[in-house]
This record gives C-alpha cells, sequence and structure tokens, in this order.
C-alpha cells in the first residue's frame, strides 16, 4: 500500500489508468477511517472551464515518476460518482463510489463515515 504521507505529496500530478493514459490530476486522498490508510483518491477531470472531481480507488495503486497508476481503465475512472471542485462527499453518497468499483462498503458500527479527506 501507497505510505498515506508519500501520496499526499504528490497532489497535482498525474494519475494514469492501468495502461499508462492519463486520467486528471490527483486532488486530494481519503483515508479509510478504521485503518487510517489512504483508500481512495479524487482525481480533477473536464475541460479548464469545466472541471470536476472523481473518485478512483487506490488500492494497488503505484506511484512513479510523476504519475499514480491505478488499477482501472480511463473510461471506469471518467464514469465514477462526481462532485465538484469546491464540494464535499456527503456522507451518503459514499456507498455509489465503492459501488461503481464493485467494492465492499463497511460504514462503521454506528453508521460512522468510511472515508475522510486528509
Amino acid at each position: 500500500m501507497i505510505d498515506a504521507v508519500d501520496i499526499r505529496e504528490w497532489r497535482t500530478r498525474d494519475v494514469v489508468d492501468s495502461d499508462g493514459r492519463k486520467i486528471g490530476s490527483l486532488e486530494a486522498v481519503y483515508v479509510d477511517t478504521r485503518t487510517d490508510e489512504p483508500s481512495v483518491a479524487t482525481v480533477l477531470i473536464g475541460m479548464p472551464t469545466r472541471h470536476r472531481l472523481v473518485f478512483v480507488p487506490l488500492t494497488g495503486a503505484v506511484v512513479g515518476p510523476g504519475y499514480v497508476r491505478v488499477n482501472y481503465a480511463k473510461s471506469v475512472v471518467k464514469d465514477a460518482p462526481s462532485m465538484g471542485t469546491d464540494d464535499v462527499l456527503p456522507a451518503e453518497d459514499e456507498k455509489a463510489v465503492f459501488s461503481h468499483y464493485d467494492l465492499p462498503y463497511e460504514p462503521g458500527p454506528s453508521g460512522e463515515r468510511q472515508l475522510a479527506r486528509r
């Protein structure tokens, strides 16, 4: 797994898909609230006047010289749940991020969020 301290240093670096195609720029890292390990990143995509942030899991991601390679195709990431560049991920929308990538969603025992932005 990528160390949380290391991945934060890659903000604004390219995010590429499993085939090396650029998806966008790393905007933020969300950690799993149970483990405090990097779990999901937001990627800035779109036209200069119409940016949005999409979510992509960091499981199996690799940091290279100037990029972060994720294990998902560009088309899958671009279709992922998104939000505006000034928005915050509402707790009720977290499950959709995990569902899009066919990953299990496991909130805390009292319904606590699974993701926290770091």
